[in-house]
């Protein structure tokens, strides 16, 4: 994406922070795995939103105070070793592009402690008089973990026991709920990738075939489609596996005659698809399969149909829900609309990002700009048979706009498709 979308990101950022603050957050680095390895490095979303760099070891550095905004970027310096064994880092002038950071305000990683001391202080040469604020991001994976940004920024509170911390999600969380028009085009290419995968995979599949396999052919095809991989442990559950809402072992031969249910997503950059098909993996459905597939069909389409500015994510779920019930009713599956959570046990949507399950709240009316999933399910586990059908949906002005459209979901398209 074009520079202007992280400096838009930025500023929009400091205008909400307070005056004589300091905002500082991390790209992060690849967690330790053994031994001398390590897990694939994931670069930290709120540092790649505000900056577009993806690359490990670097620091952004916001400043407000007086009026007067800086932006200062901290990134790891080169030499002959590293260029040798790991590979040649990225240059001042490299990183300064991508962000659209001044070039003079990136520095590298062995000054940065010393800038902090330096630039917030009560000198009247500081960048920050007396600084009163600090934002960080301060997610943490579990309830015992300290956040990661607050471990390394320690030394700054440390230095400025006076000075009050903020959560900087608090922000960026609803900043990041409402996609800009770039980011749109990011996850339409992320479902692009999802699309050529799975066709591939529907072409590729037949009865006795591994899971395993189908899971792997679905990643080789994104790679090969120009897609940076998974956007998540995809899940390829055939027959009786697939009423196991995140199953991840794919190690089961798919049975004669059963569906194949793949809940898989791609990645263009860091941003994220989530689509789920389910097909039978003979290229044609039994009876009993068309039957409960159409009503798990109906409720998408009718599902997505519902979204607009101005509802509730508790609307939408209470209004698939109360279809996929009646659904059921009929055709004998429950015996009470109560008893539609033992046939259908998950919510119908979430947001969609640069995460797979992307931040924002699920309080407030939905905004133009938002992105979600529409993902009704039926699952009945004494048939061996799991069905779930997702797509990713835009929030417009007027309406709505289903980025995945384009990707096989009618019985007959499915049928005549795995046919030729």
């Amino acid at each position: 994406m074009d520079q202007t979308v992280f400096q838009r990101h930025r500023a929009r950022l400091i205008e909400k922070m307070a005056d004589r603050s300091v905002a500082l957050f991390y790209a992060g680095e690849a967690p330790h795995k053994t031994a001398d390895q390590y897990y694939p490095y994931e670069a930290n979303r709120n540092f790649y939103y505000l900056t577009g760099l993806s690359k490990p070891n670097m620091n952004l550095v916001l400043l407000k105070d007086q009026g007067r905004t800086f932006e200062l970027l901290f990134i790891e310096e080169t030499n002959d070793y590293i260029n040798k064994w790991l590979g040649r880092r990225m240059s001042k002038e490299e990183a300064a592009a991508i962000a659209g950071i001044d070039v003079k305000n990136v520095r590298y990683l062995t000054e940065f402690r010393e800038f902090i001391a330096t630039s917030l202080s009560n000198n009247r040469r500081a960048l920050v008089q007396k600084p009163g604020h600090l934002y960080l991001d301060l997610f943490r994976p579990k309830a015992d973990f300290e956040a990661v940004s607050l471990r390394l920024s320690r030394f700054v509170v440390d230095l400025y026991p006076e000075i009050v911390l903020h959560d900087a999600n608090e922000f960026l969380d609803n900043m990041r709920l409402r996609k800009d028009p770039e980011e749109v085009v990011e996850i339409e290419a992320a479902v692009g990738h999802s699309r050529y995968a799975i066709e591939a995979v529907m072409k590729h599949a037949k009865p006795g075939t591994n899971e395993r396999e189908l899971a792997g052919y679905f990643e080789f095809m994104l790679r090969q489609h120009g897609s940076e991989g998974n956007s998540f442990n995809p899940i390829v559950a055939g027959g009786k596996n697939a009423t196991v809402l995140h199953y991840e072992d794919n190690d089961k031969d798919v049975p004669e005659g059963a569906l194949v249910l793949m809940d898989t997503g791609a990645l263009a950059g860091p941003y994220a698809s989530d689509i789920t098909r389910t097909f039978p993996v003979t290229g044609r459905f039994t009876p009993r399969q068309k039957q409960l597939y159409q009503l798990v069909l109906d409720v998408n389409k009718q599902a997505i149909e519902f979204v607009k500015p101005g509802i509730l994510m508790a609307d939408l779920n209470k209004y698939a829900r109360d279809l996929l019930a009646a659904g059921m009713l009929k055709l004998g599956l429950i015996n009470a609309v109560e008893e539609v959570g033992t046939r259908y046990y998950h919510n119908v949507s979430h947001f969609l990002g640069l995460d797979v399950h992307d931040v924002g709240t699920y309080l407030e009316p939905l905004k133009a700009g938002v992105v979600l999933t529409i993902e009704p399910g039926c699952y009945v586990e004494e048939e061996g048979i799991g069905i779930r059908i997702e797509d990713n949906v835009l929030v417009t002005e007027t309406g709505h706009r289903n980025l995945s459209a384009g990707i096989l979901k009618e019985i007959k398209d499915i049928e005549a498709f795995m046919a030729k």
